[in-house]
């Protein structure tokens, strides 16, 4: 297979995940020409990182929950529950940071077992049960701040979405510390994916050729070292940015290599056939909730973190902004296709767009209209994608479908 053919195949094989790579690039490269390259200015990356971690962590756990064919409403309240009970505790109470952060954490994971009973085992559907949780969450935020607003935070628990970790390795002009982390992580990305590779040509699997890999490695580690390079220019690698990427890390693993992953794809693809393949449906989609409770507490952590303090409109609209990071990174309306990291390419689509329109001045009611064209061109897009899929099915079966004489003498098309 020559290179081109090699390439037509990476592109075509899953074209709703390779195009937004595509397309983040090219809105990437728009907006660093719209604003003269401020976009990719060293500390407008590092607020990129800072202003949008909560979102990309909401779309972790929003995925999973779109993969298996829910989706989730609550999540914007949630955040803002999780973060009050911190701020109480540690604001008011005047416990340590610590003890605020495990109180979220256990509240997030308790709304998420909360709101898996009613859809795993009560059977009704996430979008009533988020849709009332939404509600109910909003109000008991405001019952536990007694509707007024609680700031600041000791600067002990201001790290978790300001702090740094720099200057440990020196440098001159730019942290060492963080290239040398970046580095590491293009590392264990390489020898993943040359494992992955030998895996599926032991199975006998299309693989890609050897230069066009090497090609896409070398180009990863491109875009990761200048990332790291211009957050070493600026103030070093964030703590919120180990915590997102730790995030990614660990459930792209629990998404593509257990048993939970697997099972999470099947119920989303076609839950009659996971249930009659003994896929414990009721015990996945319970736990699938839970964790977006959990994921949204940790958000609800970042997110009064970087807000310095806890409010009764926290996390407003914040489930719209996850979901269409899921969306926009490819997961399908229907369920059963999605990726870890096609939602945080999905996310930082929106996050480009809207710092890049906020430092074009462009007016607030415009960003919302042009993000929301982008949703429905994102689904649109999908749709667009299954329908080709099955198109292209049914002719491939008519085509392998043999003919048999007609009672006439003319052929016809067996089946029909």
């Amino acid at each position: 297979m020559n290179a081109f053919a090699s390439l037509q195949q990476i592109f075509t094989r899953n074209l709703r995940q390779s195009g937004i790579f595509v397309a983040f690039a090219a809105i990437v490269g728009l907006f660093t020409v719209l604003t003269h390259g401020v976009l990719l200015s060293p500390g407008n990356l590092t607020n990129i990182v800072l202003q949008y971690s909560y979102i990309l962590i909401l779309a972790i756990g929003m995925v999973i929950v779109i993969i298996g064919g829910h989706i989730d409403l609550s999540v914007g309240s949630v955040v803002a529950l999780t973060g009050a009970v911190s701020a109480v505790l540690v604001i008011r109470e005047g416990q340590p940071w610590w003890v605020g952060v495990l109180a979220a954490l256990a509240v997030g994971v308790v709304v998420g077992a909360w709101q898996g009973f009613w859809v795993a085992y009560v059977g009704i559907p996430a979008f009533i049960v988020t849709l009332a949780g939404m509600l109910l969450f909003r109000g008991m935020t405001l019952q536990v701040l007694d509707n007024i607003s609680l700031s600041p935070f000791p600067d002990s628990y201001k790290v978790i979405a300001g702090g740094f970790l720099n200057g440990f390795l020196g440098g001159q002009g730019y942290d060492v510390f963080t290239l040398v982390v970046a580095a590491l992580g293009v590392g264990g990305f390489a020898f993943s994916a040359y494992r992955s590779r030998r895996a599926r040509i032991a199975y006998q699997q299309l693989v890609e050729s050897l230069p066009l890999f090497v090609l896409r490695l070398v180009a990863v580690a491109a875009v990761v070292m200048a990332f790291a390079y211009q957050l070493a220019r600026s103030r070093g690698l964030p703590v919120v940015l180990i915590i997102l990427g730790v995030l990614i890390m660990v459930y792209s693993v629990v998404t593509t290599r257990t048993v939970f992953g697997r099972h999470v794809y099947a119920i989303g693809g076609n839950l009659s056939a996971a249930q009659l393949s003994g896929v414990k449906v009721k015990r996945v989609n319970f736990w699938i909730m839970t964790n977006m409770g959990f994921m949204a507490s940790v958000a609800g952590v970042v997110y009064s973190s970087r807000s310095n303090g806890a409010q009764p409109a926290a996390g407003q609209m914040f489930e719209l902004d996850a979901i269409a990071a899921g969306f926009i990174g490819g997961a399908a309306v229907t369920g059963g296709v999605g990726t870890v990291v096609g939602a945080m390419i999905g996310g930082l689509v929106m996050a480009v767009m809207t710092n890049g329109m906020q430092l074009m001045g462009i007016d607030q009611s415009i960003q919302q209209m042009i993000k929301g064209l982008v949703l429905l061109l994102a689904v649109a897009f999908d749709v667009y994608n299954k329908r080709r899929a099955t198109t292209a099915s049914d002719d491939r079966t008519v085509k392998a479908t043999p003919k048999v004489a007609s009672t006439e003498g003319e052929p016809v098309v067996a089946g029909r």
